[in-house]
């Protein structure tokens, strides 16, 4: 492990600066579905929403969008940029997995990702799924306060979770 953190040092700069962000002008959001074309775009948008090195690969979006299995949306402008996106997997058990949501920082505080989440739950419902679930860093309060406002309940911590070492919660919520 030791020697991975020395090669990602080579590779990762220690000292970044931090993105100074100014909010978007007031817009309108539509939620419509993410396709394999609009790959490039939320690829970008998630590293900005992403930055402690759990960003999703080009690869793991492209799976994603491609897996017939997976419900994938995105909040854009009336401009049709794109400020938002959520992933959810469908297993056969009939559970949903929200495995990705994100918010460009400069739209946040906006109800998108309310907005995001309202939309995905109602596309579970309509295909007869009866649980969702989704996993949370625990330092991440403003997102856990956003899942319990939604209904979701904590169920179980997971020890070490992220890459980091920091640990999850899952969060589960009945959608029936």
């Amino acid at each position: 492990m030791a020697v991975l953190e020395k090669i990602r040092a080579l590779f990762v700069p220690t000292h970044i600066e931090p993105e100074i962000i100014l909010p978007a002008p007031p817009a309108t959001y539509e939620i419509r579905p993410l396709t394999s074309a609009h790959l490039k775009e939320v690829f970008r948008v998630n590293g900005r929403c992403f930055k402690r090195g759990e960003n999703y690969t080009r690869y793991t979006f492209s799976y994603l969008l491609s897996e017939p299995n997976t419900l994938s949306y995105r909040a854009a402008t009336l401009t049709e940029e794109i400020v938002a996106f959520i992933f959810v997997t469908v297993a056969e058990d009939g559970m949903g997995h929200i495995t990705t949501i994100g918010v460009a920082p400069e739209h946040r505080r906006r109800g998108v990702a309310q907005k995001m989440l309202a939309h995905a739950e109602e596309a579970l419902r309509k295909r007869n799924i009866n649980t969702v679930c989704l996993e949370v860093r625990v330092n991440n309060l403003s997102a856990q306060n956003l899942y319990r406002q939604f209904g979701f309940a904590t169920v179980q911590r997971l020890s070490k979770y992220y890459n980091n070492g920091e640990d999850g919660f899952l969060m589960v919520k009945s959608l029936f």
